[in-house]
């Protein structure tokens, strides 16, 4: 047998595990509460369903649910160069970015793709940490750290967020630490501890149902912190739950792999408003993005409502038609209960972009109409700000 594969045991049963797939500090905590399914991400294990995905959605959008997100690395950048290295890895204007502020930072590579779409924490001066989507962010730090010469630190801290999603969330965080985290700007984070626990308390998360992450600062207090926000959440009928592929695509989020990747630059994704190409620094990519902004994209990532009966949770990607010839593909399709509709992202040519554009999707055994209609398909921008006072 493979070395790095071994059975172990416990009172329960027996489980087969690989030590190239890490566990987070939460991961006990999610099989007792009985989670059925996990995915690979950054080598760790992300929870995918708990109760079931229609469940899982209801409890996120009418209460409060609790992620384990611990799979979401955290690249710590410190040194005296710390700041100007960032400002070299994204085409995002930094010159403002505050201690105690969070950045969404897209990376972008020579050729102006999309390497990664962190959350950028800047905790000091030259202090940052970059709250990674699934993929190996660290090592590509590194070689480019290493080819600009820059006296920077990279490593992962022993950090590992833990997400509280759902309108609840705010009474619920409330309960633990004070009325002072209804105060907390959205995309702000504050350091503080819970019963010694250390971590910093971000509005953040991947859910536009409102909420906060707490990046805990030492692996050992996982499962405490787990029950002790549990236990308090008890009277918001919290449930145990995972980032939800439905409510993410009706609120307009984009999903690394599927949405978005090296192979798309921000222009095509909506992400332009987080290039900056007049700022004085020569970031990875800068010459590439000009040269698509001055071109114009010949394609882009839109909305869609497919035409059919309810779709199955998991999509492919299927080919999408205008007048009968091919112009791109889906990359993400679920359907909406909330609004009775199968809704979907795709990238297709430019020119078939517009809105209230009729397209035809292949769904493999038959092939259906599709509108090209505005993201985010359900605008939750209430919610997720109602925790500010």
């Amino acid at each position: 047998m493979d070395k790095s594969t071994r059975t172990q045991t416990s009172s329960k049963k027996p489980r087969l595990y690989s030590y190239r797939i890490r566990q987070s500090p939460y991961y006990e905590a999610t099989q007792r509460y009985g989670c059925k399914s996990y995915t690979p991400y950054n080598n760790m294990y992300l929870p995918l369903v708990y109760e079931d995905l229609l469940s899982d959605y209801r409890s996120l959008k009418n209460d409060v649910t609790l992620w384990d997100v611990g799979c979401e690395r955290q690249v710590e950048i410190t040194g005296p160069d710390a700041y100007q290295f960032l400002r070299h890895m994204t085409p995002r204007n930094l010159t403002k970015f505050k201690i105690g502020q969070c950045y969404y930072v897209p990376l972008t590579n020579a050729d102006g793709g999309i390497v990664n779409d962190p959350v950028a924490l800047r905790l000091g001066e030259d202090h940052f940490w970059l709250s990674v989507a699934d993929r190996e962010i660290l090592l590509w730090a590194k070689g480019l750290a290493a080819g600009l010469k820059m006296d920077v630190t990279l490593q992962e801290p022993d950090v590992s967020p833990l997400a509280v999603q759902g309108p609840k969330s705010f009474d619920l965080i409330a309960d633990l630490l004070g009325d002072w985290v209804r105060t907390l700007k959205y995309f702000w984070f504050k350091e503080t501890e819970l019963n010694g626990i250390p971590f910093v308390l971000a509005r953040t998360g991947w859910s536009k149902q409102g909420g906060y992450e707490l990046f805990l600062q030492d692996g050992s207090y996982g499962d405490q912190l787990w029950e002790t926000i549990m236990e308090a959440g008890k009277p918001y009928n919290i449930k145990p739950g995972t980032p939800c592929w439905i409510e993410r695509i009706e609120s307009g989020l984009l999903n690394y792999w599927e949405d978005v990747s090296d192979s798309t630059n921000p222009y095509e994704v909506g992400l332009g408003k987080f290039v900056d190409l007049d700022q004085d620094v020569n970031f990875v990519g800068k010459e590439a993005l000009k040269k698509i902004k001055t071109e114009g994209i010949k394609r882009k990532l839109v909305g869609l409502e497919i035409h059919t009966g309810p779709l199955s949770q998991t999509a492919e990607f299927w080919t999408v038609e205008c007048d009968g010839q091919k112009v791109g593909m889906i990359t993400s399709a679920v359907y909406s209960p909330d609004l009775d509709k199968n809704i979907a992202y795709a990238m297709i040519n430019i020119e078939c972009s517009e809105l209230d554009t009729e397209l035809v999707v292949d769904l493999g055994d038959k092939k259906v109409n599709a509108t090209v209609v505005p993201m985010p398909f359900i605008d939750n921008r209430e919610k997720y700000l109602a925790g500010l006072l």
